[in-house]
């Protein structure tokens, strides 16, 4: 029976057609495909030999690195799911995910060891089970990375693993404050990364520039797209953004980039005595997503990078890609999200009652992509409110103008995107109710040229409490994760807070309250 073929079996692969072509790299080493190969199935082995079965949960804690692509092979070839962690969370939200996701080892970078320590006696992890990579020797209680590979076998292991498997469970935060655990599986990685690849046209003399978070679904999804392809990718695996260091990869044989708003807007305001000493000729396709584009930053892209289509995305980690707007669309299209991508699957626009809107009203969009998620896990009443059939949403409100165009009208119900980062304000709203001097609160998302949006607490005051706004952004700090915390508090009476006629709070019309009185 013919089937797609995993990411692991797309690298063996890879490593008999083309065994001396890099892979991956990053600023530290490079992976042949061979040596890619190799190393996946070492590591699949020493894992298995832990302990673990088919189907158990690996949680990764990582910044940007080449291991990423090692440990993404490797668990797919061991039949093992990986569980990436965001690197920006705090001890207590990277609980919760290996503790909902019931993780049965922990892969940690050196960097993040001590974020894992204060919680690793709780967590459900096998004996010898915390695994570190980085500096050597591993701290106490930690396995090395290189030393479990080097002692490893080199033969694939004998696991069979099906297409439908799960691959990766990928959490990503909801509106009722709590992450949730998309399944990815096997089949929809190969399938999203045949849709990519045909519809903006990439080859394998391509050379892809991953600098969105290895823990993110962006990042991962383009990955492997290069990876069925038989192309390169390079990690930056800077631990901070540097935007001149990002122009400087991109002047270094790179082809293609995938990127979010701020990154350009923050690459393109260097001096001109700067951008000029890089030499982008090379690029030939830049992505932009993950958050709302300005006309004015999307025509400095194209004004400098003059040798590059442009092309802009609209999707989710649930559905996959859903939309396109292709570089030929950006001009005439501007402010639309495209049409859907060839071989994606239809998409509808529907009202309450599962009617279609019509054409230049606003719709809940629903799509019916071939790789769309598996459900969330252990969540099945919140997988039911995703899907009408087998038609996923996650919220988004948009209209469809004449041509068929999708414009996006508001984002997961008040969903904050800040440096194209996700931030559901109830969850923000539940740490800042827990404050002694707080008596209500609601979080908005403020308009911000550089981030695209900053969070923004509105906060009601206990009677008699004297609590700063500096004291409640310090009690934070420790608390959430730095891209959710809010940059500011505004201190109203509970009078000014607006709400419906039942008590719930109208986002919306206090954002634009608070952006009156910026």
């Amino acid at each position: 029976m013919s089937r797609l073929l995993t990411v692991a079996e797309v690298v063996a692969a890879q490593a008999r057609l083309q065994p001396a072509k890099i892979g991956a790299r990053d600023s530290r080493r490079s992976l042949s495909f061979v040596q890619w190969n190799e190393r996946a199935s070492r590591l699949a082995n020493a894992l298995l030999g832990l302990g673990l079965a088919k189907g158990d949960r690996v949680a990764l804690l990582a910044h940007n690195c080449v291991e990423w692509m090692e440990l993404y092979v490797a668990l797919a070839r061991a039949g093992l799911v990986a569980v990436p962690v965001n690197f920006r969370l705090v001890a207590s939200e990277i609980e919760y995910i290996a503790m909902h996701c019931e993780a049965r080892a922990f892969v940690v970078q050196d960097a993040l060891v001590d974020r894992v320590a204060p919680i690793r006696d709780r967590l459900p992890v096998v004996p010898g089970g915390f695994v570190h990579f980085g500096a050597e020797p591993a701290p106490v209680g930690w396995q090395s990375y290189e030393a479990m590979i080097g002692a490893a076998s080199p033969d694939a292991p004998a696991v069979a693993v099906a297409p439908e498997d799960t691959w990766a469970l990928m959490y990503t935060s909801g509106t009722t404050g709590r992450p949730k655990g998309a399944i990815r599986n096997h089949a929809g990685s190969a399938l999203i990364s045949l849709v990519t690849a045909l519809d903006m046209g990439l080859t394998r003399d391509d050379v892809a520039l991953l600098v969105m978070p290895m823990c993110h679904a962006n990042s991962l999804y383009f990955s492997f797209t290069f990876t069925y392809l038989g192309a390169t990718c390079v990690i930056d695996d800077r631990a901070h953004f540097d935007p001149e260091a990002l122009l400087q990869a991109l002047s270094e044989q790179v082809t293609f980039t995938s990127l979010v708003p701020t990154h350009y807007i923050m690459m393109l305001d260097l001096p001109d005595a700067v951008k000029v000493k890089y030499d982008v000729g090379r690029v030939s396709k830049l992505m932009i997503s993950s958050a709302p584009a300005r006309r004015e930053t999307k025509l400095a892209i194209m004004a400098h990078f003059r040798n590059s289509q442009l092309f802009e995305l609209y999707g989710s980690t649930e559905a996959g890609w859903v939309t396109l707007l292709r570089p030929d669309e950006q001009i005439t299209k501007l402010g639309s999200v495209g049409r859907e991508w060839t071989g994606s699957g239809p998409v509808r626009l529907l009202d309450p009652n599962g009617s279609e809107v019509p054409d230049g009203e606003v719709g809940e969009l629903f799509s019916r992509t071939p790789y769309v998620f598996a459900g969330y896990w252990k969540s099945p009443e919140k997988t039911a409110e995703a899907f009408r059939g087998a038609w996923c949403s996650v919220g988004d409100m948009a209209r469809r103008d004449a041509d068929g165009y999708y414009h996006l009208v508001d984002r997961k119900s008040n969903m904050i995107i800040s440096g194209g980062e996700n931030v559901y304000p109830s969850e923000v709203e539940h740490l800042l109710a827990g404050h002694p001097a707080v008596q209500d609160v609601a979080v908005v998302g403020l308009p911000d040229p550089t981030w695209g949006e900053t969070v923004c607490a509105a906060v009601v005051r206990r009677p008699g409490a004297t609590a700063t706004a500096d004291e409640i952004l310090a009690w934070c700090r420790e608390r959430i994760a730095g891209y959710k915390r809010p940059r500011a508090v505004v201190f109203i009476d509970e009078a000014q807070m607006p709400r419906t006629a039942t008590g719930k709070i109208q986002h919306r019309a206090l954002r634009d309250w608070l952006a009156r009185r910026a």
